[in-house]
């Protein structure tokens, strides 16, 4: 997958149907977007996603920023999906200034190449997020692009959006999380050292280190999934601090697995929460710690 980061100055020499938005969480309404536009490949088309870095709501200080994909995980998904082109548009006091109309003339038509777009019925773009799904359609004639927007996606009779899954999120409800994303809630990166206690313990561990922007569901224990290696194993996974080992340390993701006794430094791993066990605690001891995750293990998977 091509990325377009950090510049203004692009500007594409293909075809491309493109999906246009914040993709925070690449959520099943997402995916239907991204379903558009992989379609048209079969016409010659480039796949494209269109976002804005920062996001609007981070840059005009209207969230805290605390993200459910990060950079990384949201690039790597969109690559792992089929996506050929990912623009990463630099948003500034310059750039969200744009004119609607400009940005649909300059950016989607000159600079991408654009032949289709797809959006949510609830689009924005442009000054004052004054550009929406009319405009798009009412310019593209002019510009040459075909247009789908597509409705909000319902489930239990609620509208899915990113709100939705950051609440269920937030609350520890992860298999309502998952039924909204279409997939665990996820974290990606790479296995770092810790203080090989899961070794000592018996129970071999791996450890994620997610960025400060990476939203964090309650800290404790999940029943997990971890992928790793190319194999998917059964895992605990405990979400914030260690705090019978570690004093005043950082966020950590550390999953105990099940059927594995290999180190894996430096691989990259996806760690995926199914379902909150109990919240976080310390331990008088080792000993305690290891009954505890025997407990843990017991009643994650039996």
């Amino acid at each position: 997958m091509e990325i377009i980061a950090n510049t203004l100055d692009f500007e594409l020499h293909i075809p491309t149907a493109v999906a246009i938005g914040k993709f925070d969480g690449l959520h099943i309404g997402h995916r239907r977007l991204l379903e558009e536009i992989l379609a048209k490949k079969q016409q010659g088309m480039a796949a494209c996603v269109f976002t804005f870095d920062p996001s609007p709501g981070a840059f005009f200080g209207l969230t805290d920023g605390r993200e459910l994909t990060t950079r990384d995980e949201k690039r790597a998904l969109l690559q792992e999906l089929g996506v050929d082109i990912l623009v990463e548009f630099p948003l500034n006091e310059r750039t969200a200034a744009t004119p609607p109309r400009e940005f649909i003339r300059e950016i989607l038509v000159r600079r991408m190449y654009t032949a289709w777009v797809a959006a949510g019925e609830d689009v924005s773009f442009g000054r004052g997020g004054a550009g929406n799904a009319q405009l798009l359609k009412e310019l593209s004639q002019e510009g040459g692009y075909g247009v789908t927007v597509i409705e909000k996606i319902r489930l239990e009779g609620r509208e899915v959006s990113s709100t939705g899954v950051r609440s269920c999120v937030e609350a520890g409800r992860m298999p309502q999380a998952e039924r909204l994303l279409g997939m665990p809630y996820t974290f990606l990166g790479r296995v770092e050292r810790g203080r090989a206690l899961g070794r000592e313990l018996g129970m071999p561990t791996v450890n994620l280190v997610p960025p400060p922007s990476k939203l964090l569901p309650p800290r404790g224990v999940y029943r997990s999934r971890v992928m790793l290696g190319g194999r998917s194993y059964r895992a605990v996974s405990n979400v914030g601090c260690r705090p019978t080992v570690v004093e005043d340390s950082g966020a950590v993701v550390e999953s105990y697995l099940y059927e594995f006794d290999r180190e894996a430094y430096g691989e990259e791993a996806a760690v995926g929460l199914l379902e909150f066990l109990r919240p976080e605690r310390r331990f008088e001891n080792l000993e305690a710690l290891r009954a505890q995750l025997e407990r843990d293990r017991a009643a994650a998977w039996g």
